[in-house]
């Protein structure tokens, strides 16, 4: 009797123990990562880390084929979970196991498991997939860019579902293998090192590795017939840079441009710290696009960037988001001025460094020849909306407001900043808030008052506010006879800023990050 009681009763326990979680407490991730700008970008429930793509694409068609591996941990119990892509998808594994699939959305792939997957738990996913990027809308835009020998896949804020699937939204960054079987004679550049390339039966693979942390809009692809340089930094790191060889008249200027990107690096390093990537380079293919785009360790240019000659400012801009846009990359989109203010600034402080106007110089002028009634004002840098994300206030009132915090502060602390806060947040995310915090705790200082001023408010700063920053404006001048003019008239006026030297080098990248998808700004 005895024995009858216990050995049931144990039985009874070591089967509660191995029950599983009731497929109540198994849900679907959220079809977006609750992004403020794009709620449908990214999506909830696993955390991506790697990424290895297997493709093969024909220039010719713009037939591209992959199998995508996706390595990742659940943050839930998941009874569903959405992939963004574009492109048709005809296999899904997970775990090994073949899963059931649908296509929803513009962009949402909704993958079903054979079972469930549990919380915190490492997961595979294989998805085998096929089509023509060009053919692909999303919303009525399009990241992928045909050549006349190739294709390229660069956009912002989102570019990845043209080419592969993924968690596509900067919170979700991860490593990346990427291997490209083209015809031979054509090459695949991608982000980071080149491991190995070999030819079999009349196409050539292309192996590269991104070893950090990457976004999924920083991840790049471009198959065309190249002309590359290599070489390798004083620290010796791989440099590798790439031109379509049908550039025409804008070949020369291009070139003189991008070769120049081993230098600007290494000033770059003197002002935010070591470079935080396996490789450096640049890549100008032969696309009608007129922007440039900071993909990680290989930023794109546009061949319109050179058509009034060589422009070392916007390579200077590009590199500058390699520690401000991809070492730390924006919690949700409306932070965009931790990377585009600081871009941005990095130009004012190449023209300080090359003695073309200092960057107190560039802040005054903005400031003085941007009218009260400018809508320029009526952007918020710190919050600027969808629709003008990629306005010139985030970038020169975004720049406007480094200079006041430089001058606020003083140079020791605030270049202390811009070195430390790379290092603080590598390769993770940041908001605002979060850089106002870090500035307060370096310099000792509140500042939450000057960043609203010069990120928030949607009017321009009075002339005594900018004073009080080290920001100067023309005085107005009185009505002749005017008391206001005669108590004036002993004092001399103050003349309009003159425009610095590099003036037109910057404002000729304001194109920098125009896209289809935002037009013009």
């Amino acid at each position: 009797m005895h024995r009858r009681i216990i050995v049931p009763s144990a039985l009874a326990a070591s089967l509660l123990l191995a029950i599983p979680a009731s497929a109540a407490d198994f849900t679907p991730g959220a079809p977006g990562i609750g992004d403020s700008y794009y709620p449908t970008s990214g999506n909830g429930g696993y955390d991506v880390s790697h990424y290895d793509l297997r493709l093969k694409y024909q220039p010719t068609t713009d037939l591209l084929e992959g199998t995508a591996t996706i390595v990742a941990t659940t943050k839930q119990n998941l009874s569903r979970f959405n992939l963004d892509i574009g492109l048709a998808v005809s296999e899904v594994r997970v775990n090994g196991r073949l899963a059931k699939f649908t296509a929803s959305g513009a962009h949402e792939l909704e993958v079903t498991p054979a079972t469930p997957l549990e919380k915190n738990k490492a997961i595979s996913v294989v998805v085998r997939y096929a089509g023509k990027p060009s053919e692909v809308k999303i919303d009525g835009w399009t990241a992928w860019a045909r050549t006349p020998d190739g294709g390229v896949a660069a956009q912002e804020p989102d570019s990845a579902a043209w080419w592969f699937p993924s968690n596509d939204h900067p919170l979700d960054k991860a490593t990346f293998d990427v291997s490209v079987s083209v015809p031979d004679g054509t090459q695949a550049i991608s982000n980071g090192v080149l491991q190995s390339q070999s030819s079999r039966l009349g196409w050539t693979r292309f192996n590269w590795r991104s070893n950090k942390p990457q976004a999924t809009y920083l991840a790049t692809l471009a198959v065309g017939k190249f002309d590359i340089t290599t070489d390798r930094t004083a620290n010796g790191l791989p440099v590798l840079n790439a031109y379509s060889k049908d550039l025409g008249d804008n070949d020369g200027a291009a070139r003189a441009s991008v070769e120049r990107t081993t230098e600007v690096a290494e000033w770059l390093e003197s002002v935010f710290g070591p470079y935080p990537f396996n490789s450096l380079g640049g890549y100008v293919p032969n696309v009608t696009s007129g922007f440039a785009l900071e993909t990680q360790t290989r930023p794109f240019y546009s061949p319109r960037q050179f058509a009034n000659g060589a422009n070392a400012s916007v390579v200077v801009h590009e590199l500058a988001h390699q520690w401000y846009g991809d070492s730390v990359s924006v919690r949700d989109w409306k932070d965009i001025w931790v990377n585009e203010g600081f871009a941005r600034y990095s130009q004012w402080l190449w023209s300080e460094k090359e003695g073309e106007g200092t960057a107190q110089e560039l802040a005054d002028y903005v400031y003085a020849t941007r009218t009260a009634e400018d809508p320029f004002w009526t952007v918020k840098p710190g919050d600027p909306g969808a629709e003008n994300q990629f306005h010139i206030a985030v970038y020169d009132r975004g720049a406007l407001a480094l200079q006041a915090l430089r001058n606020e502060i003083g140079d020791e602390d605030f270049f202390a900043i811009l070195k430390g806060w790379p290092q603080q947040f590598a390769y993770g995310n940041a908001r605002v808030a979060d850089f106002v915090r870090y500035a307060e705790r370096v310099s000792g200082k509140p500042l939450a008052e000057l960043f609203d001023t010069w990120l928030y408010q949607p009017s321009k700063p009075s002339a005594s506010t900018a004073a009080a920053v080290g920001l100067s404006a023309p005085a107005a001048t009185p009505a002749s006879g005017t008391p206001a003019a005669r108590s004036a008239a002993p004092r001399a006026a103050q003349p309009k800023p003159a425009q610095p030297k590099s003036w037109k080098k910057i404002a000729a990248t304001n194109t920098v990050h125009e896209s289809e998808r935002h037009g013009t700004h």
